[in-house]
This record gives C-alpha cells, sequence and structure tokens, in this order.
C-alpha cells in the first residue's frame, strides 16, 4: 500500500506497535496501512457515514462523532499517539481540540495547509480574492475551514500553551521538502506537519 507523502511522514513518526487515535481518520488510509506495515493497534473517529463505513469495511474500527463534541470518550493517556491531519482547521475549537488530543496520547501528531504560503499571500494580496489551492480547493461560501492559519499562527500557539514542537516537515505545493521549505517555511510551505507534546514542567 502506497501512502500520499504526508501521510507516508506521520507513519515514519509513529512506532512499531503503539496505540493510535487518528482523528478525522476519513476511510481508514492510514490506520490500515499503520496495522500492516507497524502492528499498531488504532481507532479512527470520523463524522461522514460513507467514510466511517468505508473505513469499516477496511476492517478499521471506527466511531461516528463530531470532533467539535471533544475527546470525553477517552481516559488520560490512553494511547501513544493522536493524529489530526489536514482537520484542524475544519474545527470550531481548534485550540481546545489540541489540548484535548495531549490529555489523550502522550504525543500529537498535527498537519494543516499553512496559509502564509505565496501563492495564498498572492491571491488575497494581488487578486483580492480568498485563497483557493490543491490543499484548501473549497469557495469561501463552501468550504469546511473555519479557522485557518500559518506556521507562525500553529508555532505560537504551542509555545502559550506548554507544548513543545519535537519534529517539523514543511512540504511545497509538489509535496516535497526542499532547501526553500527549510529556509523560509512560512512562505513557501503549503501543508505542515507536526509532531508535538507537553513541555515538560
Amino acid at each position: 500500500m502506497t501512502l500520499r507523502k504526508d501521510l507516508a511522514i506521520i507513519a515514519d513518526w509513529i512506532a512499531p506497535r503503539s496505540r493510535i487515535l487518528d482523528l478525522g481518520c476519513g476511510e481508514g488510509e492510514l490506520l490500515a496501512y499503520l496495522r500492516a506495515e507497524k502492528g499498531v493497534q488504532g481507532y479512527g473517529v470520523e463524522i461522514e457515514e460513507a467514510r466511517v463505513v468505508a473505513a469499516i469495511r477496511r476492517g478499521i474500527p471506527v466511531i461516528q462523532q463530531d470532533l467539535d463534541q471533544g475527546l470525553r470518550n477517552f481516559a488520560d493517556q490512553s494511547v501513544d499517539t493522536v493524529v489530526l491531519s489536514l482537520t484542524l482547521q475544519a474545527t470550531t475549537y481548534p485550540r481546545e481540540l489540541l489540548l484535548e488530543m495531549l490529555r489523550v496520547g502522550r504525543e500529537v501528531i498535527v498537519t494543516f495547509p499553512n496559509m502564509g504560503h505565496w501563492h495564498a499571500r498572492w491571491q488575497l494580496g494581488i487578486r483580492g480574492r480568498m485563497p483557493m489551492t490543491d490543499v484548501l480547493p473549497h469557495t469561501w461560501y463552501d468550504t469546511p475551514n473555519i479557522h485557518l492559519c500559518t506556521i507562525r499562527d500553529f508555532e505560537s500557539l504551542c509555545h502559550d500553551n506548554g507544548i513543545a514542537v519535537h519534529q517539523r516537515v514543511v512540504l511545497n505545493d509538489l509535496r516535497r521538502e526542499t532547501w526553500r521549505n527549510r529556509l523560509l517555511p512560512n512562505l513557501f510551505g503549503e501543508v505542515a506537519l507536526y509532531r508535538c507534546a507537553l513541555m515538560v514542567r
């Protein structure tokens, strides 16, 4: 099974035989791969019924739930890693969800589209239109994305809430890591991936 680039990076960050909670798991592609290749135990959470059914057909245990209702069904530190892939921007309370993820898991992996990407800046600054990109394909009036942020915004959120960033990878619009992404991630990165945990006090 071949994963798209951002999911492959997430899979590399996850330890074999660990316990995973995949929020907004879609059709369960990542969990299916991790079960087959790394022997992980995992659950998915997904709101769309068709995707829940597709994931179950893959043999993935999935709970149908709205992430805006929180993660009260899950005990403190009950999994090793909580994954939230390209979903943070579609939640009503992203800060609260991130903190809930850190309550449930020892670490979290979060990925999101970077609104600081040059193409988004160009569309807004030059064209005067709300940005649309491969990772943000919806028009402003028909989008599930309600809390878009930049790489700097997310890192500021982590800093303000005692969250340590252990790893960061930034991909360009071709889903590649380049020297430009590393030099100016907030300008050239279209998708940002973070592996985080609470700071040890």
